[in-house]
């Protein structure tokens, strides 16, 4: 018998110990939602690493008016939360929430903030400050600062989201969108120097950019990409 592996218990049987193969399983949950994990589904499980994604925050819309120009910021990409436990941490059942990437702004409207996603009361991760309307229509130079990113929430090891980028207007013409937000686990939108809905995110959790509008025209914002839980099972 390999004693690395394996052990004999005080009936005599040949049990394998626990914690000794690794990974065994990955479970993603990547829709928003709320979802139960059940210790009981997995008998041989022995630690778990969770890592948790929040989702990112969704930009404001533009309007500008005749001869003017609007550039809006970037919303703020979701927190990001890991931690690796003993299977004795874990109650009975565990809610799963995955946050929903913030709404987007309409013209005349802020972004939605990104949802918190969390694996119940041990990892938890704060969604994304969304975009707002920072900047007036105009003709005159201008800047908007970027949006923070939110704190850290729970876990062996917590960080908060990457900021969202400021917008800039040169006069009624020029102007730049301010980017989305990053993430541990996603890219957030580009900068935008045309009229228009800001960048789209990628990934998971990043933040929406910030749109442009000039001359009468007027775009909506853009979302946030959503959250992710990944939960993996070690025998």
């Amino acid at each position: 018998m390999c004693s690395t592996y394996f052990t004999v218990n005080d009936d005599g049987e040949l049990c394998l110990i626990p914690g000794a193969t690794g990974l065994r399983q990955t479970l993603t949950f990547n829709s928003p939602g709320s979802f139960t994990f059940n210790k009981a589904d997995y008998p041989w499980l022995a630690h778990v690493k969770v890592r948790v994604q929040a989702g990112g925050g969704g930009s404001a819309g533009a309007q500008a008016g005749v001869g003017e120009l609007v550039a809006q910021v970037g919303g703020a990409g979701g927190g990001y939360s890991e931690g690796f436990y003993d299977v004795s941490a874990l109650g009975a059942s565990e809610s799963v929430i995955v946050g929903a990437g913030g709404a987007a702004g309409t013209p005349t409207a802020d972004g939605d903030p990104g949802g918190n996603s969390s694996f119940g009361s041990l990892v938890s991760a704060n969604g994304g400050f969304p975009g707002t309307l920072g900047m007036s229509s105009g003709t005159s130079l201008v800047t908007t600062g970027g949006i923070p990113g939110p704190l850290g929430g729970a876990g062996q090891i917590t960080m908060g989201g990457g900021a969202g980028g400021p917008a800039l207007r040169l006069n009624g013409s020029e102007g730049l969108g301010g980017f989305g937000g990053d993430s541990i686990m996603g890219i957030g939108g580009f900068q935008r120097d045309t009229t228009g809905i800001g960048g789209a995110p990628r990934g998971y959790g990043s933040g929406g950019g910030g749109s442009v509008a000039r001359d009468g025209g007027s775009a909506q914002g853009n979302v946030g990409a959503s959250g992710i839980v990944v939960i993996e099972l070690y025998a």
